[in-house]
């Protein structure tokens, strides 16, 4: 199949038709056709894109915390896995502190999917039409443009799931079964960066003995994969049981009660939202390939390893987006079908047919996955499409979705906080302790405070309780985030010094009074285990 360009279109020549169960035949020595140069150019679009875009509105709630991590190393944390952190250390102490620099690995994780979309489609037989339309719906899916805009564990978990998928794919090819190794370095490094690794581990793990690929238990090789995995995991798993096992706490804290639930048939159909509705048939197609499919059967293991983690996130009420990464197989999938077993059977304009719309969608909800437009404009346009109608927490939303509004008000709080903060005497600033009531707050006090002449901040939300006081007494204390009923269960002087109010804010960061105070209860750190909550 090659592509060729005239003036006007693009035109796909059609694949030469197979029979039914006929499996593509390779010349020479290849498993596979080359990979399309048209995947490397998509690939290129992608990180041009989110380079363009990505330095728009401010440093979202979540990016500002992985920094704090970052200044604080370890092998463990309570609310996410080391690899994070460790990477924003890395790209601050490389790039700099300013936010295109924090988010440029997400972005070149944008380009990584890309590829692997389309270097799955060719595993699975794909030729150029199923390459380029497999990478062109891993560029275009609504939540890949929003996870590799901003810097998180969700833009890179999905480049480990499909790394290790990849690596399955070519060793069904008949690839060197010592590719279990090169798994288990991928699978461990994604437990390193999240662990809903251990979700996809599991579904593969169904997979291959509900296939054929179940003989690959009898051999050495994938069980030393999963011993590299296990090892590379090991010190996080250390450092979970020597501290209690706390991710598992918060796990308990937050189901049902800071995440938004939604019956079994919404979280299914809520799933096109993320990869736009015009492509849900796409990777619905992509299933069958996997599982009804003659020459698609060989590589049944991802539709069941698919459907074994939506069977899992249903179970346990996961967030809606916790399935995402999984699409790019089933993208690529979908694809390799509509190149068989319609392309040869129709028009060769079927592909420019099929990627017009999904580039029309695209446009429509980039304004809503990536800060493109002016803040009022944005305000606006999200209004129109009652963006607010999903959400994944159960908190109030203001002028802007959450993933917006978390975007606006650090800076803002950081510098009203200094404004309190050095208006205090020589002697009280000098054992002054500044207390943020969640880690948004603190990291952002943590962030931007060094210019601004700002000591480290506190807070008992999530890790930054696990930090503890920090050797603070508590005799005199700038707080932010709390109200003065709750300050004055701990302190016999609290005293209201300003109000700041960032346009655009979530409502909770919003009309908030900087405390000053005085006079602790009790040594700050005997009051701390009151003063930490999981969230």
């Amino acid at each position: 199949m090659s592509v060729t360009v005239q003036q006007p279109p693009v035109v796909f020549d059609s694949a030469p038709e197979l029979p039914s169960g006929a499996a593509p035949r390779y010349e020479g020595k290849e498993a596979a056709p080359r990979l399309s140069a048209s995947v490397y150019a998509l690939a290129a679009c992608a990180l041009v894109l989110h380079v363009a875009f990505n330095s728009g509105y401010g440093f979202f709630r979540d990016e500002l915390y992985y920094a704090a991590c970052g200044q604080r190393l370890a092998w463990g944390y309570v609310d996410h896995a080391p690899l994070a952190p460790f990477l924003a250390h890395l790209s601050r102490a490389l790039l700099g502190d300013s936010l295109r620099a924090l988010r440029l690995l997400p972005a070149l994780s944008s380009s990584v999917k890309v590829l692997l979309g389309g270097w799955m489609a060719r595993e699975m037989g794909g030729r150029k039409a199923a390459q380029f339309l497999a990478a062109l719906l891993v560029l275009l899916a609504p939540i890949y443009l929003t996870f590799d805009n901003f810097f998180s564990m969700n833009a890179f978990e999905p480049v480990f799931w499909m790394a290790s998928a990849a690596i399955v794919l070519r060793i069904l090819n008949g690839g060197d079964r010592r590719l279990w190794l090169l798994f288990g370095v991928v699978a461990g490094l994604g437990l390193q960066n999240k662990h809903s690794m251990l979700f996809f581990g599991s579904g593969l793990a169904v997979g291959l003995l509900l296939s054929s690929a179940r003989r690959e238990f009898a051999r050495i090789w994938i069980w030393l994969g999963a011993a590299i995995a296990f090892l590379i995991f090991l010190p996080n798993l250390l450092w979970e049981i020597h501290n209690g096992w706390p991710t598992i706490a918060l796990l308990h804290a937050v189901v049902g009660t800071k995440y938004s639930t939604v019956s079994p048939l919404e979280y299914i159909l809520q799933q096109s939202l993320l990869t736009d509705p015009l492509a849900a048939p796409i990777w619905l197609a992509g299933i069958w390939f996997l599982l009804r499919d003659p020459i698609g059967k060989k590589y049944s293991v991802l539709a069941w390893a698919y459907l074994t983690v939506l069977a899992e996130m249903l179970y346990l009420h996961g967030k809606i987006y916790y399935l995402a990464p999984a699409y790019i197989m089933l993208f690529a999938a979908g694809a390799v079908w509509i190149e068989l077993r319609l392309l040869p059977r129709t028009s060769r304009w079927l592909v420019p047919a099929i990627a017009t719309p999904l580039l029309i969608a695209a446009a429509v909800a980039l304004p809503l996955a990536m800060p493109v437009l002016p803040v009022e404009a944005a305000v606006r346009y999200c209004r129109f499409w009652d963006v607010q109608a999903v959400h994944v927490e159960n908190i109030p939303l203001g002028d802007l979705p959450q993933l917006f509004g978390d975007m606006h008000g650090w800076p803002e709080q950081a510098t009203a906080v200094a404004g309190v903060y050095h208006a205090l005497p020589p002697a009280e600033r000098a054992q002054a302790a500044i207390l943020a009531k969640n880690y948004g707050e603190a990291s952002a006090i943590d962030y931007f405070g060094p210019k601004l002449g700002l000591p480290l901040a506190i807070s008992g939300h999530n890790q930054y309780g696990f930090w503890g006081p920090r050797g603070y007494s508590g005799n005199v204390v700038v707080a932010i985030g709390f109200s003065e009923d709750d300050l004055r269960r701990f302190f016999g002087e609290v005293q209201a010094t300003t109000t700041v109010s960032p346009l655009h804010a979530m409502p909770e960061e919003s009309n908030l009074t900087i405390y000053l105070c005085r006079r602790p209860k009790a040594a700050l750190a005997q009051l701390w285990p009151q003063l930490t909550w999981l969230n």
